[in-house]
């Protein structure tokens, strides 16, 4: 069996050679890179991409170079339907080498996103059987080329005869499993929330209009639509929801809400499902936690050296209360899961009480809130604490109740996080004062106050370098005479022409010092300004942090933390 073209490398040009000859990395960043490479052992590729000094792109454009292969926009390429046939699914995925198109009666074009792992490019050969010519895509637009292929978009169709649904609901639906005689309804749903998670999507609106159901997701914090559903096609999508939440079919004019388990290409996800009435009928909003089996350091999450010093000092106080401020979905969880991971060890006894559990930590006892047993945080707070904990987690603080619980725990040797919905650090004790928590008791129990928000990222891709101008530079603290560039959003095929991908946090926190206890049970505004005075960088500066490092645009920060108080 004979092929066109062999990735046979060039010996006469490295590839770190070749991104420096391109400008795309410096000698000095390749002379790290390759020491580096020596002491870890990892791929030089993998080394730059991981320090932002190459992207996956500059990468794939100097593999084509170095083996002599075509480089393919492969999100541009149209996949030959006949030629998909050729290769099984689970081949493709695991070997990343999706056939692209017939050359000629006997060869084909397969894209691959890694030339030089030639045992994977010979079972290719070995696979395929006929003759085949390799060239070179973006890892990541390779892999989400895959997942177009092999996943259908929502095919919407309008059903005019009755919609059976099942009875009752397994504990966990496996969305890629579909029985072939299965209800246009139920088809249709799997297929929009599993696009949504392959979508990186945090929520998913099923939202009623007078003459269609739209359908939007949230990536990224920001909703866009993607899909319409036929009027007709509305009432059976919401009752499948509805069984899949384990709600009640028939009630239609109240609200309701539910949850169920999914598996999605392997991965279990936990759906929180909210049905509220409207004139047009029936919205559903679903959100979407994906569970994992770890989450970040605390270096992870990308404080300043200044808020995490303070942070940490809060955390390894033997005793006492930190609270994670801000709106839902702010990240707050794995803010507190994260300081949690640092205290997990063999000495210290620790136990959470969520809803839902969203992070799994191997050594701590997690316990899932269920309203309708009576399983509610102050209960289970109750229960916990004559179980001896060092460390506790209380998922959120939401009644008067819970409140006093939790803070009479952290004065009594307990070391307890939580979270509470405030804008700003400050307000937070003005917010557990509404609640009936005693001033005094929490200028005793607060170790420290942090407010976070998400903010999404510059795509590197995409965006564009920009002077700031003089009112930008004065809002950004900068010099007229120093020299300074910041980056703007653009728009490309990697973000879905938003400028934007993946999200990041800005935070501030405050610390509990002597004066600010003496302030607790005065105004908001004079507990803000000693903690500025005490060191706390406010959100909006923390934003313009990552403004200066061109991680995020300055419309961007200012759009989520607003005037930062």
């Amino acid at each position: 069996m004979a092929e066109t073209k062999n990735p046979t490398p060039s010996r006469e040009q490295a590839l770190g050679a070749l991104l420096v000859r391109h400008g795309v990395i410096t000698e000095e960043q390749l002379e790290q890179a390759l020491a580096e490479k020596e002491r870890s052992g990892r791929r030089i590729g993998d080394i730059l991409v991981g320090h932002s000094w190459a992207t996956s792109a500059d990468l794939a454009h100097v593999l084509a170079e170095q083996y002599s292969l075509e480089f393919v926009e492969i999100l541009e390429t149209p996949i030959e339907p006949d030629v998909i046939k050729l290769l099984s699914e689970r081949f493709v995925r695991r070997f990343r080498a999706l056939p692209v198109k017939y050359l000629a009666k006997n060869l084909v074009l397969v894209a691959i996103g890694d030339p030089t792992d030639i045992v994977a490019l010979d079972d290719v050969k070995l696979a395929l059987g006929i003759n085949l010519t390799f060239c070179v895509a973006d890892s990541n637009d390779l892999d989400r080329a895959i997942e177009q292929v092999y996943t259908q978009r929502p095919t919407l169709r309008i059903v005019d005869e009755p919609i059976e649904l099942e009875e009752e609901l397994p504990v966990e639906v496996d969305l890629s499993v579909i029985v072939g005689d299965a209800a246009p309804a139920v088809i249709l749903v799997n297929q929009v929330i599993t696009q949504a998670i392959q979508d990186r999507a945090s929520d998913i609106h099923f939202e009623p209009q007078e003459r269609q159901m739209r359908v939007r997701v949230r990536v990224d914090g920001v909703a866009r639509e993607l899909a319409s559903i036929p009027k007709a096609m509305q009432q059976p999508v919401v009752s499948r929801l509805k069984v899949m939440g384990q709600l009640d079919i028939a009630e239609r004019g109240l609200p309701q809400d539910g949850r169920c388990a999914v598996r999605v290409a392997g991965d279990s996800i936990d759906l929180r499902i909210a049905v509220l009435p409207t004139s047009h009928g029936e919205k559903v909003t679903i959100r979407i936690l994906q569970r994992s089996s770890g989450c970040i350091t605390l270096p992870d999450l990308g404080m300043s050296q200044q808020a995490y010093d303070t942070f940490k000092r809060a955390i390894d106080q033997p005793f006492g209360c930190i609270v994670a401020c801000g709106p839902t979905g702010a990240g707050k969880t794995t803010t507190l899961y994260a300081a949690l991971e640092h205290l997990n060890t063999d000495g210290r006894v620790i136990t959470t009480i969520e809803d839902p559990v969203e992070y799994e930590i191997e050594g701590v006892s997690q316990v899932q809130t269920n309203s309708k047993r009576g399983l509610t945080f102050a209960r289970g707070l109750r229960t916990i604490l004559r179980s001896d904990p060092d460390v506790l987690l209380v998922g959120e603080i939401r009644d008067d109740e819970t409140a006093e619980i939790a803070v009479q725990a952290a004065m009594t040797g307990h070391l307890v996080f939580t979270t509470l919905h405030t804008q700003t650090a400050a307000s937070a004790f003005a917010r557990l004062q509404d609640m009936g928590v005693a001033p005094f008791m929490l200028a005793n129990a607060i170790n420290s106050i942090v407010s976070q928000r998400l903010v999404r990222k510059l795509c590197t891709n995409c965006r564009r370098e920009s002077s700031p101008s003089a009112a930008e530079r004065a809002e950004l603290g900068v010099d007229k005479g120093s020299s300074v560039t910041i980056f703007r959003s653009g728009g490309c095929k990697h973000c879905s022409d938003s400028g934007f991908l993946g999200r990041t946090a800005i935070y501030e926190v405050l610390p509990m010092t002597s004066s600010i206890r003496k302030l607790v049970g005065h105004g908001t505004e004079e507990i803000h300004n000693e903690a500025v005075r005490a060191g706390m960088v406010p959100l909006l500066q923390d934003g313009y942090r990552l403004v200066l490092a061109g991680e995020t645009s300055l419309d961007e920060v200012k759009r989520i933390a607003g005037d930062g108080h």
